[in-house]
């Protein structure tokens, strides 16, 4: 049976996104120039909490988006048909910063997707990447630039964020074989 460890409860998933929307703050100065792309799925929900945080601290609401990126993939053909789901971009990403959100940085894969995917919908004039957890274990140069926590992994240990779900506390988990 795998053994489990909370890695972020609620009051340290909450600590992380106030930090990175500081961050985003203080490195980004127009707040009209900031949109944020959830990745499908677990992008999503960390998305809509850094617009909620970014919106009280510039008192202007910060466009949030969905992105999936399953058929952007450079393993398309070596999965099995890919669950697709929606992705919802409202405003144009045309000289805007985007900064894509997920919940888990692993290989980069997903966010080399991520990049094709946005191309999609126009020509950002920057893209950034936020993220809950970075876990290591890189197979592409991709760096975040905000990250809520590092936590070094062997390849065989698995992160699990749970945000909003029904009936249970958020959290960020390491279960180990």
């Amino acid at each position: 049976m795998p053994e489990s460890t909370i890695i972020l409860n609620n009051v340290g998933i909450e600590r992380a996104l106030a930090r990175i929307a500081h961050e985003i703050v203080e490195r980004n100065e127009v707040s009209a120039d900031i949109v944020l792309v959830g990745i499908q799925r677990g992008g999503v929900s960390v998305a809509e909490r850094l617009a909620k945080n970014l919106s009280q601290i510039w008192n202007a609401p910060v466009p949030c988006g969905s992105l999936d990126v399953n058929m952007h993939r450079d393993d398309l053909g070596h999965r099995a048909a890919p669950t697709v789901h929606p992705t919802l971009i409202p405003f144009d990403v045309t000289g805007k910063t985007v900064v894509l959100v997920d919940d888990v940085l692993f290989s980069g894969r997903t966010i080399r997707a991520a990049m094709d995917a946005l191309t999609d919908f126009g020509r950002p004039k920057r893209i950034q990447l936020a993220v809950l957890v970075d876990r290591g274990h890189r197979e592409l140069p991709i760096k975040a630039d905000y990250v809520g926590k590092n936590q070094p992994t062997s390849a065989k240990e698995k992160i699990h964020v749970r945000l909003t779900v029904p009936g249970a506390q958020d959290e960020v988990v390491l279960e180990r074989p």
